[in-house]
């Protein structure tokens, strides 16, 4: 399954502007270059499959603030592998459908509301305006070849419940197929994966994040 997970990263970085991934022995390094992610490193191994010995190694040779692991089986599992100053995030998913070209366009969006998209830099974006102008809804989509990577879809809080989100994903699904995606990926939160498995998405593994914080933190 590694490449599912190496299609992952390929979009996530043109989707975050992050650098390229670096390949090591057990899985991919990528450097953010944020104070509350400054990197992270990303083990390409799924489910059982993940080995222990591996993350141990990587955890215990981090020794600054703002290092990330991203490690593709249950937080149970990865916990006691962790030492002194590491903190679990919440739990995600890797998830992915299949992308098809011929299906019909998403529906427009509800009366008042407006929709527009757009493409830059391999990326593309979907914005869902209020009838009073305010940020409704928005998602992006990176294309860094034939997996499309979904990104940062977003509801407001007051607009929840009316299946914007739904439109979002739909609407970037659809544009990516139109550019020649095949398949498409994501790291969903709990909160989303009801609304991806409703359309047609399948969880490929559990998505543990775990960020260092310092000796003792």
């Amino acid at each position: 399954m590694d490449g599912l997970v190496r299609a992952w990263i390929d979009g996530w970085v043109v989707s975050r502007g992050a650098a390229p991934p670096v390949r090591e022995p057990w899985g991919y390094t990528v450097d953010v270059g944020q104070v509350e992610q400054v990197t992270r490193h990303v083990f390409d191994a799924l489910n059982d499959a993940v080995d222990e010995a591996d993350v141990r190694k990587v955890a215990s040779a981090v020794t600054g603030a703002g290092v990330w692991l991203k490690v593709f089986t249950e937080p149970e599992r990865v916990g006691p592998w962790l030492g002194d100053g590491w903190r679990l995030d919440a739990t995600g998913y890797l998830m992915s459908t299949r992308l098809d070209p011929t299906s019909a366009p998403p529906p427009a969006a509800p009366t008042g509301y407006r929709t527009r998209t757009w493409s830059r830099g391999g990326v593309i974006q979907t914005l869902i305006a209020a009838p009073d102008g305010a940020l409704a809804a928005r998602g992006q989509i990176a294309l860094p070849g034939r997996t499309a990577v979904l990104d940062r879809i977003e509801t407001a809080p007051a607009h929840r419940r009316k299946g914007l989100g739904s439109l979002v994903v739909r609407t970037l699904e659809h544009a990516a197929a139109n550019q020649g995606a095949e398949e498409a990926v994501l790291g969903g939160t709990p909160e989303g994966r009801a609304l991806y498995e409703a359309l047609g998405w399948r969880v490929e593994a559990p998505l543990t994040s775990a960020k260092f914080t310092g000796t003792g933190g």
